[in-house]
């Protein structure tokens, strides 16, 4: 579990593309999980399951991604099994969610990743996709 800020501003554009390319990524290496974006903060907070082999190469590619910044390592863990074993990349619209859901799982109701624990982040994440304010899930 990461969070990370955009360097550029969040649009409908670019969050197909992010989309779209770990889709395809992720399928070819075993990879699921759920990317959450905030488009008025730039906020990414995403899930990322799978080998750790797998998942360390893609973090390794994310920190470098010059689309991001302040990428920071929020929570590592080896897992039995997965939570979004059905999800190449799901999506959640933070901007759309209630922000009493959030306020559950952090100080205050706007979203900080930066300033949560993991534990806490994975929680809010896990669930969002449980109570069905999953945006999309692989594009359907």
């Amino acid at each position: 579990l990461y969070a990370s800020r955009s360097t550029a501003p969040i649009d409908e554009r670019l969050v197909q593309g992010i989309l779209e390319q770990a889709r395809t990524h992720n399928l070819e290496h075993g990879i699921t999980g759920v990317l959450c974006i905030d488009p008025t903060t730039g906020l990414f907070l995403q899930v990322l399951e799978g080998s750790r082999t797998a998942v360390n190469r893609l973090y390794a590619n994310i920190v470098r991604d010059p689309r991001h910044t302040d990428v920071e390592l929020l929570h590592f863990t080896e897992i039995a099994e997965r939570h979004f074993s059905g999800w190449r990349m799901g999506s959640v619209d933070l901007h759309k969610v209630n922000r009493s859901a959030i306020l559950r799982f952090s100080e205050t109701a706007r979203l900080d990743p930066h300033a949560m624990t993991g534990t806490a982040a994975l929680a809010l994440i896990q669930e969002l996709t449980s109570t069905a304010a999953i945006g999309s899930r692989d594009g359907h």
